[in-house]
């Protein structure tokens, strides 16, 4: 009789144990070896896009790219992954706070993705994308460390998505407490799109103070140099005009002598380093000088880097960095 009672509680110890392992909720795929500061908001039951043909490995593994390399100008196949390390490395400072660097990790995943996607190759005969910024995205070797490898392995495969289509991922410097339309920020020519808001952005008190607020100088000669970069003659003039201004208040267009012009094509004809912003709060013209006074350093759309180094110091995370300032969109892996 003693026998049986034993081998009944062991039988229902054994039941117990089965069914507390059989009541734990399956872990979500990717899931396993994840570890602290990974993104856990990753979205599997969305639409997601192909992977661009040229650059694909085969259903969810790393792509490959040709990179042409600026810097010794040739052609270097590589993994995706290697390529976005040096671009995150090249696009911001690797003692950024991680979750930051996380973001933009994503958002250089992204950018290449759209840039094949949409236009199939690099403007490099043989290569999928650069490392020219006027065509891509910076890229510098020289300053990858651990924060930064750590960052890109944390968000490994992962892009950011709108309606099941990669977006443009934009991101700037310092939004000068407010973000862009694509439109006004960056004159683009398409439909604004749905994911890019215009919102306020808490850029950081530690941003260098010619990033906040700036202020450059220009002869006459260099402004009618850059008005016929774009195709206008403005003849002499004694004054500058913003003509009108955007949601964000960034100038869109200017009158310069006889002539209107776009505001954020004339500052990259002009010099987009000096002229750091169409966010501009006077234009003086003296004698041969032009005296711009701004705010802010970029165009302005999408992503602010200092607000992002701001929100990552007061405890935020990669995605609530990314939704804050793009809207109605998804992260999703597309490899492991």
């Amino acid at each position: 009789m003693q026998i049986y009672k034993k081998l009944s509680l062991a039988l229902t110890i054994l039941l117990l144990i089965v069914s507390s392992v059989a009541c734990q909720p399956a872990k979500k795929p990717g899931e396993k070896g994840r570890t602290p500061g990974k993104i856990q908001n990753v979205e599997d039951n969305v639409k997601k896009p192909p992977i661009p043909e040229s650059i694909n490995q085969g259903e969810g593994k790393e792509p490959r790219l040709k990179v042409y390399l600026t810097e010794g100008q040739k052609i270097k196949e590589m993994k995706f992954e290697d390529y976005v390390v040096g671009v995150l490395a090249g696009e911001m400072s690797n003692n950024f706070p991680a979750e930051a660097l996380e973001a933009q990790a994503i958002l250089a995943r992204t950018f290449v993705m759209e840039f094949i996607t949409e236009k199939g190759q690099s403007k490099y005969e043989g290569a999928h994308v650069s490392t020219d910024i006027e065509e891509a995205q910076a890229w510098n070797a020289g300053e990858v460390n651990e924060r930064i490898i750590k960052a890109v392995a944390n968000t490994r495969g992962q892009v950011l998505l709108a309606d099941g289509e990669y977006v443009k991922a934009w991101f700037h410097a310092h939004a000068g407490g407010m973000t862009a339309a694509a439109k006004e920020g960056l004159g683009y020519e398409g439909a604004e799109p749905p994911y890019i808001q215009v919102v306020k952005s808490p850029d950081s008190p530690e941003a260098p103070p010619e990033d906040a607020s700036w202020t450059a100088t220009f002869t006459k000669g260099q402004i009618k140099e850059a008005m016929q970069k774009i195709g206008k003659t403005p003849g002499d003039f004694n004054s500058i005009e913003v003509v009108n201004r955007g949601p964000s208040g960034r100038a869109t267009e200017l009158k310069i002598g006889n002539e209107t012009v776009q505001a954020a094509g004339f500052r990259v004809a002009l010099d987009s380093t000096k002229m750091k912003s169409t966010k501009l709060e006077s234009i003086k013209v003296t004698g041969d000088k032009v005296t711009m006074k701004g705010i802010g350093y970029g165009h302005g759309v999408g992503l602010s880097q200092w607000g992002a180094y701001n929100m990552a110091k007061e405890g935020k995370k990669a995605e609530d960095i990314i939704n804050h300032y793009f809207k109605n969109v998804q992260i999703v892996k597309l490899w492991e």
